[in-house]
């Protein structure tokens, strides 16, 4: 078996496990009554291994759909795990979840509150492609003005209440963010978002992309995105992009400390 017992009078260790998955087949990262979700089928698996009750908590929600390249959670437990425990772990989880790492830190480092960046990819097919048609939106034009989204997005960086980019009727605390990069690229016939924030509210994301394939395609302006922000209003930005044409791609922590 792939633990050993520590004294009885230790306290938990804490662990990160760093690890990706393709969201499709999932309600998201966290667990969802009736739903399958990557938290819930992680727990089973750890918790099966390490013949113990295992919770994981993650760097944060994916939506339905969404996939992740990078992310990261964090559990405890009384065991020592060896080093084959990813390999173990692998074997266990569904092909659409794979562990890269699994590594002790202090028991104050949180995967979600201890988060210092959260960086965002989204990703547009400007024509059909049978070999992206789960993995970015099929937008098939070729009309989009690039210089007009990316100067949309020099404004988001004037502002902090994301507001009208958040889903409603949600327990957020603070809808404020900051975001740090946001930039659009082209590579032939497709197109890359990524957007990088101290945090990121439900849906806020996909709300951007939508609101910026509007600003693309001359149906609002670039300077429209003040008027849209300061509203504080959902229905005043654009309709959120697909689910599956967006990845978490990293999250930052400061392990040394």
């Amino acid at each position: 078996m792939c633990i050993e017992n520590l004294d009885k009078n230790t306290n938990k260790l804490r662990y990160f496990i760093a690890f990706s998955y393709n969201g499709a087949s999932f309600c998201g990262f966290q667990i969802q009554p009736n739903e399958p979700s990557v938290q819930e089928t992680m727990e089973k698996a750890l918790s099966m291994l390490l013949r113990e009750e295992i919770k994981i908590v993650g760097a944060g929600r994916t939506d339905t759909g969404v996939h992740a390249t990078k992310m990261y959670a964090h559990f405890e437990t009384e065991k020592v795990p060896d080093d084959q425990l990813v390999y173990k772990l692998n074997s266990f989880l569904p092909p659409s979840i794979a562990v890269q790492e699994i590594f002790k830190v202090k028991e104050d480092l949180h995967a979600r509150f201890s988060a210092l960046y959260r960086t965002y990819e989204y990703y547009i097919s400007l024509k059909k492609n049978p070999f992206t048609e789960n993995s970015a939106w099929q937008l098939w034009r070729k009309d989009l003005d690039i210089d007009a989204m990316n100067s949309a997005c020099e404004i988001l960086f004037q502002h902090k209440d994301f507001t009208s980019f958040a889903k409603l009727h949600t327990d957020n605390k603070t809808n404020f963010c900051e975001i740090k990069k946001a930039v659009w690229e082209r590579n032939g016939d497709e197109l890359k978002f990524t957007v990088s924030a101290d945090r990121f509210l439900r849906n806020m994301v996909r709300a951007i992309v939508g609101t910026m394939v509007e600003v693309g395609t001359g149906k609002i302006k670039p300077e429209d995105l003040h008027r849209i922000i300061t509203e504080k209003n959902r229905n005043a930005a654009g309709t959120s992009a697909p689910a599956h044409g967006l990845y978490l791609v990293d999250v930052g922590y400061d392990f040394d400390n």
